[in-house]
């Protein structure tokens, strides 16, 4: 039978307070270092989906305006309406039709991002090409894509438009300020 004198070893499943304590530290430890991390990377992925949001707004602006074979304007707006402002964090695409403007598309800067261009607005011609209004010439344009933060230090991503068509995206930094 069972003797009383000699207890049998219990089957208990779990972990001491000690071993609880001890993951609970290491843990603290991980997230600390890994936080840092995604916030940066985070912060990244936001500045180049931004980027990239502006550069399929530039492309989809010239290819509307050879689908249609007239001119299509990209411009910068406060009332996704008309053509208004500065700042291009609220933008629209407009091409004429028969009765008058009408709006092909419009797009909106997330958060604290700051979108700015060293120009007016961007008309493509029926040919896919932009020109600048006075003489003619192939439009270049640069647009600032900006979060005013440190981490990641590359907080800029420029978006040139060049003779006319031509279209990149490059990484700046200026840690922490944003371009006037």
């Amino acid at each position: 039978m069972f003797d009383r004198a000699c207890p049998r070893p219990r089957d208990e499943g779990g972990f001491t307070l000690v071993e609880l304590a001890i993951t609970l530290a290491v843990l603290a430890i991980i997230v600390t270092l890994a936080v840092p991390a995604f916030t940066s990377l985070i912060n990244g992925n936001r500045l180049t989906a931004q980027a990239n949001e502006l550069v399929a707004d530039i492309q989809f602006a010239r290819m509307e305006a050879v689908k249609r074979n007239r001119a299509v304007t990209l411009c910068p707006s406060t009332d996704n309406a008309t053509c208004s402002g500065g700042d291009w964090g609220n933008r629209i695409i407009t091409a004429p039709n028969g009765a008058g403007v009408e709006v092909v598309r419009t797009s909106t800067a997330k958060g604290v991002l700051g979108v700015r261009g060293d120009v007016a607005s961007v008309v493509f011609r029926a040919d896919g090409s932009a020109r600048a209004v006075a003489g003619g010439a192939l439009l270049g344009a640069t647009f600032t894509v900006c979060l005013p933060t440190t981490s990641p230090e590359q907080n800029v991503r420029e978006v040139t438009l060049a003779s006319g068509s031509r279209v990149a995206t490059v990484p700046r930094t200026t840690a922490g300020v944003c371009p006037p």
